[in-house]
């Protein structure tokens, strides 16, 4: 996997407390890696942090990314041979009612860990993880790609798209001569088991299944890319190990140190609706068109371009649309039916199945 290149190296992983953060925390144990996690306590209850006791396997320090002094302090000891940021604030609607706080996490915040990484005198490569919404949205059927403008309607979207240009910058003032490597990962709309956030339509899904409810269902048209939570992973994790041995995927450093899309195939960009009743599939219920005319804005429709990841990284999607849904919800019905014991496990064999098909697919980085 991913070249051997985590086994005994030390990784250095802001947000690890979070759905994503968590996932690619477990799967970098597995790995082989020495994980220094930095983040706030878990921001929900249950969390999947603490589903599957993932402090028993990883340096564990609370911390704020916007505390400067803390993440230098934090950086600095750990000696890294990986960074990944990922501590964020990710939610659209709470942007609006907390606009400062999102800009002071998810710009600020950014800033913070690449002023640190100047202070590295040592070889490391760091992925630093913004969002698919951080494109000038239109609301048309193309695919943003790389180098489309950069935009946003709401503070969140529009906070990560201004972490975008500062990381840009840092890599083109700074970190040309300096042996840490820079690259930004775009992705969005995950699902995975142990997404317990609100405003999320998978964990609506979840919490009203669980009660015998109505999944509420706020904007049921609305596109997006859906994709299962290791997909956007492998490719983080891919990158990484592109940015430490650019050889792996026969590029220059130059095609590496830069942003990239992380994407499903196009046949899983789907209403939010077809997610619901695909969810049912698995869990019987129903769902209920929550539309509400007064509600803050959010985009209608979204879509990425993965052609740069395909050509420069030689990676590529593994599980279909159906796929990432029946594997999410065994996931959350599996723990509601057998309890919380079994989470860790359950988590740690979604991985394995997903290295297993990853590598019959020939997935370039389940095969180096």
């Amino acid at each position: 996997m991913f070249a051997d290149a985590y086994r005994e190296k030390t990784v250095w992983l802001s947000g690890h407390t979070g759905f994503k953060g968590t996932w690619l925390a477990r799967w970098l144990v597995m790995l082989g890696a020495r994980i220094r996690g930095f983040a706030l306590p878990p921001a929900t209850n249950p969390a999947i942090f603490d589903q599957i006791r993932l402090s028993r396997h990883v340096c564990h320090e609370v911390g704020d990314v916007r505390d400067p002094d803390a993440v230098k302090r934090s950086i600095v000891r750990a000696k890294p041979d990986f960074v990944f940021h990922l501590a964020a604030q990710p939610l659209v609607r709470y942007s609006y009612d907390h606009p400062l706080e999102t800009y002071l996490t998810n710009v600020m915040g950014t800033a913070h860990v690449l002023e640190a990484l100047r202070s590295l005198n040592k070889p490391c490569a760091a992925v630093l993880i913004t969002t698919d919404k951080c494109y000038d949205n239109h609301g048309n059927a193309l695919a943003y790609a790389e180098d489309d403008p950069l935009g946003g309607h709401d503070p969140y979207s529009s906070s990560k798209a201004a972490a975008e240009i500062v990381i840009s910058a840092y890599r083109r003032s700074f970190f040309g001569k300096l042996p840490v490597r820079i690259a930004s990962a775009r992705a969005g709309n995950v699902v995975g088991g142990g997404d317990w956030a609100a405003d999320r339509i998978t964990p609506d899904c979840i919490r009203a299944l669980q009660q015998g409810k109505a999944i509420p269902v706020r904007n049921p048209p609305a596109t997006r890319p859906w994709q299962h939570v290791l997909e956007p992973l492998s490719g983080y994790l891919w990158l990484g190990a592109a940015l430490a041995k650019p050889k792996l995927v026969s590029a220059g450093i130059k095609d590496v140190a830069g942003p990239f899309n992380f994407g499903p195939e196009k046949e899983a960009n789907r209403p939010v609706h077809e997610l619901a009743a695909e969810v049912l599939k698995h869990w019987p219920g129903r769902w209920q068109d929550k539309s509400d005319p007064r509600a803050v804005h959010e985009a209608t429709l979204l879509m990425l371009s993965t052609a740069k990841a395909q050509r420069v990284l030689h990676w590529q999607p593994t599980w279909r649309f159906e796929t990432a849904i029946a594997r999410t919800v065994n996931w959350y019905r599996t723990v509601h039916e057998k309890g919380e014991t079994i989470a860790e496990d359950l988590t740690c064999a979604q991985i394995e199945e997903y290295e297993r098909d990853a590598r019959s697919a020939k997935a370039k980085w389940a095969t180096s």
